[in-house]
């Protein structure tokens, strides 16, 4: 869990990374070099949820490791169903990451949306409806790993 006094009203206590995984975590379905590993040490303090509509399907060849919940959306709308299963979590409690159109909602309405523009770039719905924008997964995930940066990023 991720604990953080952002503002003398607002308050972060988070316990789920919502993760998307094309675009965000792999690049045309292959995780991109590193990304497990930098997974696993965030597994540590933070429950990890992939969800994606697995274009490729290999999402579940590559994440083994059982501390990654992987979900496997049906058809569209991907949006909502990302929205959806936030919710189901309590949003107010979730880290979101993605980068498409299909994450937007995710990352609005998530205590803390991060947007990645990385190989495939960043939709600019998901980049508006972020609250943190980064150059790549490595940079979201050091955020998730070291909580000052949030508080610098966004506190007014």
């Amino acid at each position: 869990m991720i604990q953080l006094q952002i503002s003398n009203t607002k308050t972060l206590n988070l316990h789920h990374l919502v993760l998307d995984y094309n675009g965000t975590l792999a690049i045309e379905g292959i995780p991109i070099p590193g990304v497990i590993e930098k997974l696993k040490q965030v597994a540590s303090f933070i429950n990890i949820h992939i969800i994606t509509a697995d274009t490729f399907g290999v999402v579940r060849t590559y994440l083994t490791d059982d501390r990654f919940q992987i979900t496997i959306l049906s058809a569209s709308p991907e949006d909502q169903q990302k929205l959806a299963f936030i919710e189901s979590l309590d949003k107010q409690t979730v880290v979101a990451v993605g980068n498409g159109n299909n994450d937007a909602l995710m990352l609005q309405e998530a205590a803390l949306g991060i947007a990645v523009i990385q190989a495939e770039g960043a939709s600019f719905k998901a980049i508006s409806h972020a609250d943190i924008v980064c150059q790549s997964i490595f940079d979201a995930l050091e955020i998730v790993i070291n909580p000052s940066r949030i508080k610098a990023t966004i506190r007014n």
